[in-house]
């Protein structure tokens, strides 16, 4: 069963006021993240998340996209698989991207770097 699109801004709203770390505005004030992207399966447990870098050469969409990551991790009940993607033909290293952010060992090696979960902190310090 897939959920109603209210729902599915419920999920949305968990990342919509995440910062981005190079300007000072949200990831939705960016048009980064867009509850459009968002796509959640209930029954199925999974979410999906497509984010748009605000350039095709975007050096921060890793970050960006850990940053999401990491926020649906920390307030999503563990029963979600969780993807997190680059929109289709938005990035110059769109699949790079993609393999790093749903890479469970990549993942929590980098939550392993104090200075890296530092700025993902940042990110997410407003984000409630």
């Amino acid at each position: 069963m897939l959920l109603t699109p209210l729902t599915l801004w419920k999920f949305f709203d968990l990342i919509r006021k995440i910062n981005d770390p190079e300007h000072p505005l949200t990831l939705e004030q960016l048009n980064v993240a867009q509850s459009q992207l968002v796509e959640v399966n209930d029954q199925s447990n999974f979410v999906k998340v497509f984010f748009t870098p605000t350039v095709p050469h975007c050096s921060m969409a890793t970050l960006i996209g850990l940053c999401i990551r990491v926020k649906l991790l920390w307030s999503l009940p563990s029963r979600f698989k969780v993807d997190i993607m680059v929109t289709p033909g938005t990035h110059i290293s769109e699949t790079a991207v993609n393999k790093q952010l749903n890479d469970k060992e990549r993942i929590a090696a980098a939550l392993e770097n104090n200075q890296l979960l530092g700025v993902v902190n940042q990110c997410l310090k407003n984000s409630d």
